[in-house]
């Protein structure tokens, strides 16, 4: 049975170097049953779904999750709220998304999975990350904001018909990047947000302000640590924002510049309840970088132990 008063620590494939650019490429990812496998010994509450079918798909999947005692924490789907038949095409994604949740469900006994919805940002936002804050004549126009606005409603609707209550993630390189963008659509729409610590610092926010702020509109959290010299330095040579998963600028929580420490206390005194996932985003080049993930996420895990979560 679900504790509506606990915050419920997941852990995400891209942890472990598993997502679209390497699942089924490279043939040094962990097979998704090894990885369920890891995060359950770690002691971890849940995972994220990952790229669709790489942890199973249907019952099966909610089966493999039960058998090892983990809850769904969702999904992660991008969209160029801004233009409508990018909407009407990427539809079909979110619903086979809230197939998998529903297939799940029965076999659940955590906090339903967020749908967590980000913006796909552009070739030039991507290519030049930070811009939200240093360069914000980068960012939509006024028309733009209002067919974002539109968009989004159109989501969030499909997402509360079906039963479920998304939350907007922002992600560095898309049009949510500063905290203005961000502030904006919470403006905009009645969407609540995923705290993501590691793009919001990247963004040029404070997710201890943000969530003092707007803590009444966090419905997720993604922790993350940042090492802001990495990516400064992305930033100075002009790399673009995959850069930010190959130069490894999430390390381990505690190893960063974020106060980790600082925020897990705020984030229990705010009364917060739900998902918590940690998240160190990689793209491994070697087998030793895959396989020193399995270690790193459980030093995550019981590093928030310490703390209280």
């Amino acid at each position: 049975m679900t504790d509506e008063k606990k915050i419920y620590v997941a852990n995400a494939p891209v942890s472990y170097g598993a997502f679209e650019l390497t699942v089924g490429i490279n043939p040094n990812v962990p097979d998704g049953t090894a990885l369920l496998d890891a995060v359950a010994a770690a002691g971890y509450d849940g995972i994220d779904l990952g790229p669709v079918g790489y942890l199973g798909v249907g019952a099966d999947l909610g089966r493999r999750l039960a058998d090892r005692g983990l809850g769904l924490s969702g999904a992660y789907l991008e969209f160029r709220y801004h233009e409508p038949d990018n909407v009407t095409a990427t539809i079909p994604e979110l619903d086979a998304m809230l197939d998998t949740f529903d297939a799940v469900a029965p076999f659940a006994s955590t906090p339903a999975p967020r749908p967590t919805i980000a913006d796909a940002g552009s070739d030039a936002r991507h290519g030049a990350p930070g811009s939200g804050a240093r360069n914000p004549a980068s960012g939509l126009t006024d028309a733009e904001w209002d067919q974002f606005a539109l968009g989004m409603n159109r989501v969030l609707e499909r997402c509360r018909q079906r039963g479920y209550e998304p939350t907007l993630h922002c992600e560095t390189g898309s049009f949510l990047e500063s905290t203005a963008e961000l502030e904006k659509v919470l403006t905009l729409t009645d969407i609540d947000v995923c705290l993501e610590t590691g793009h919001q610092l990247l963004g040029g926010g404070d997710p201890h302000d943000f969530l003092h702020t707007w803590g009444d509109r966090v419905n997720h959290v993604h922790l993350k640590d940042v090492t802001m010299s990495v990516f400064d330095d992305i930033v100075r040579t002009g790399q673009p924002s995959s850069a930010i998963w190959a130069n490894e600028a999430f390390p381990r929580l505690g190893d960063g510049d974020f106060d980790v420490a600082r925020f897990a206390s705020s984030l229990i005194a705010s009364g917060f309840a739900g998902w918590l996932v940690v998240e160190q985003d990689i793209f491994p080049s070697s087998p030793e970088r895959f396989a020193r993930a399995i270690e790193d996420q459980h030093l995550n895990r019981t590093y928030l132990s310490t703390l209280g979560l």
